[in-house]
């Protein structure tokens, strides 16, 4: 049985601002770039009693807490802080899976220094996390990836909780189902149509049920209702998808998309080239200016090979959106998904085939 810890930063970027500026300490913080298109990229536990939350706008940030102070994204000086703390997990196993700059997995069944229990491996990082940096972190203590995610978040901030799996069942019983990963608003709302409100109830259900009403899906509810999850913690999580987008500065109507369309692109299929593995999947989003989000997606029978094509699957998809001529966007993103290896893909027709 594995022994998996979730580490998660608390309020990283703006805890990252506190600690740096003590004139912020212990007032509500809002990490955003100010201006009628900017989201809060964080806020301090002190702006979160507010209801700030992360990707909420900044000006409805600025209605909720006027008093907020508003810091821009310093994100070199997060990744220099990740830096360290990656380190420190890397100095008890080398098996981490990094989620973000602020959050990873790690598997402790076996441990670097010996220590006696996953716990104590999670207590030793939480007070060397301090000692390096001035800062801390929650961790979550479980047999795998799913309940640690879980306890992580459990007594935050500041907080250490272990699930031992004798807990599992008790545990997840009296749970919402809305704190098992995927299950959104939609989700919860036809689980609830069902009489399903608590991980307790959907228990009860049989994964053929499940599987008939909910597809795939039904299988993945059915093992977490039970605490099962069998995925490893992956050192080299492989690239899947890679994208650009923008937030304009005035909203924009769907016929005034192809500059920035193109700018996006470049600047995606530059990242893209990095990689070994291909995209297959051609992918654009975009966002309305009530917030209303959609994406539209395309896999060819031959991945792009160039820029140019790349571009014009993109042109093509934003000509799928139906929405009416006088409707105006926000945010556009362009991006690439399904990377596979290089000799997983079809082989190419020739000219004359």
């Amino acid at each position: 049985m594995r022994k998996i810890l979730h580490i998660d930063m608390d309020a990283f970027y703006a805890s990252v601002e506190q600690r740096d500026d003590p004139a912020l300490r212990g007032r509500p913080v809002v990490v955003a770039w100010r201006g009628a298109r900017s989201v809060v990229c964080a806020a301090s536990y002190e702006a979160r009693r507010f209801g700030i939350r992360s990707a909420m706008p900044a000006l409805r940030a600025e209605r909720l807490c006027p008093d907020a102070v508003f810091v821009a994204p310093d994100f070199n000086r997060y990744r220099a802080v990740s830096r360290q703390i990656r380190q420190i997990f890397l100095s008890h196993t080398p098996l981490v899976e990094p989620l973000s700059l602020d959050e990873a997995y790690l598997d402790v069944s076996d441990n670097l220094h010996g220590l006696p229990s996953a716990t104590a491996v999670a207590e030793t990082i939480r007070a060397q996390i301090r000692e390096v940096t001035a800062l801390t972190a929650s961790a979550g203590v479980a047999p795998n990836k799913f309940l640690a995610k879980i306890a992580s978040d459990w007594r935050k901030p500041d907080g250490l909780f272990v699930i031992r799996p004798s807990q599992v069942e008790a545990f997840l019983t009296p749970l919402p189902v809305g704190r098992i990963p995927g299950v959104g608003k939609v989700t919860q709302a036809k689980l609830a149509g069902f009489g399903i409100d608590t991980v307790g109830q959907l228990r009860l259900w049989s994964q053929h049920d499940l599987e008939t009403r909910f597809g795939r899906y039904g299988q993945r509810l059915y093992q977490l209702a039970r605490g099962i999850d069998t995925h490893p913690v992956c050192v080299d999580r492989p690239t899947q998808s890679i994208s650009a987008e923008d937030t304009f500065a005035e909203d924009l109507p769907l016929s005034a998309m192809q500059t920035p369309l193109q700018a996006l692109a470049e600047r995606a299929w530059k990242a893209a080239r990095k990689e070994s593995r291909v995209a297959r999947t051609v992918v654009i989003k975009l966002k309305t200016a009530d917030f209303r989000s959609l994406t539209r997606s395309h896999t060819p029978d031959v991945p792009p090979a160039e820029l140019m094509q790349f571009i014009a699957i993109a042109q093509a998809l934003c000509a799928r959106v139906d929405l009416p001529d006088h409707t105006r966007y926000r945010l556009l993103g362009v991006g690439l998904a399904n990377f596979v290896e290089r000799e997983l893909l079809p082989p190419q027709s020739g000219l004359f085939d």
